[in-house]
């Protein structure tokens, strides 16, 4: 089966980059990146040394719901070029592992999908798990902290 990696959509990135409050009403952080771990969820890169980074509360489902997980992400500072999806990897998946989960199209969580997966096996994983008719989509969120990082689909 192929799949494809998708960033948050351009229009989100772009609303948090021109001033926009985050998923609590807040105007997202500013900081400077010391070249560890920060990755970007539209270029789907890290942020780089001395490069500025906004740090807000994303919530990655269309609306409000008891499963519409709600957490920090990072994001460049400056508006950076959209991850093209593709099957390959996206650059920023460092970790040994992650979480990889499925969701309805309701955007529930499916009970069962869940998985800590190593990063390599995380292409395997998720066509097994997209190969079930009632998944419509995955995320890739941090095995440690439960983080948002990017979405699944079928291509």
């Amino acid at each position: 089966m192929s799949l494809r990696f998708l960033p948050m959509p351009t229009e989100t990135a772009t609303a948090y980059w021109s001033g926009g409050k985050d998923a609590y009403g807040m105007v997202p952080e500013r900081h400077v990146s010391d070249g560890d771990g920060v990755p970007c969820r539209h270029c789907l890169r890290l942020v780089g040394a001395g490069e500025t980074y906004l740090v807000l509360a994303h919530r990655p489902f269309p609306a409000v719901q008891p499963y519409a997980e709600t957490g920090p992400i990072f994001l460049h500072a400056e508006p950076c070029t959209a991850h093209v999806p593709s099957e390959d990897l996206p650059p920023m998946l460092i970790s040994r592992n992650y979480i990889v989960r499925g969701y309805s199209a309701r955007d529930r969580i499916l009970y069962g999908t869940g998985a800590v997966v190593p990063t390599g096996d995380i292409p395997d994983y998720a066509a097994t798990l997209l190969a079930r008719e009632d998944v419509a989509y995955l995320h890739i969120r941090s095995a440690r902290n439960n983080c948002y990082q990017c979405r699944i689909e079928r291509a």
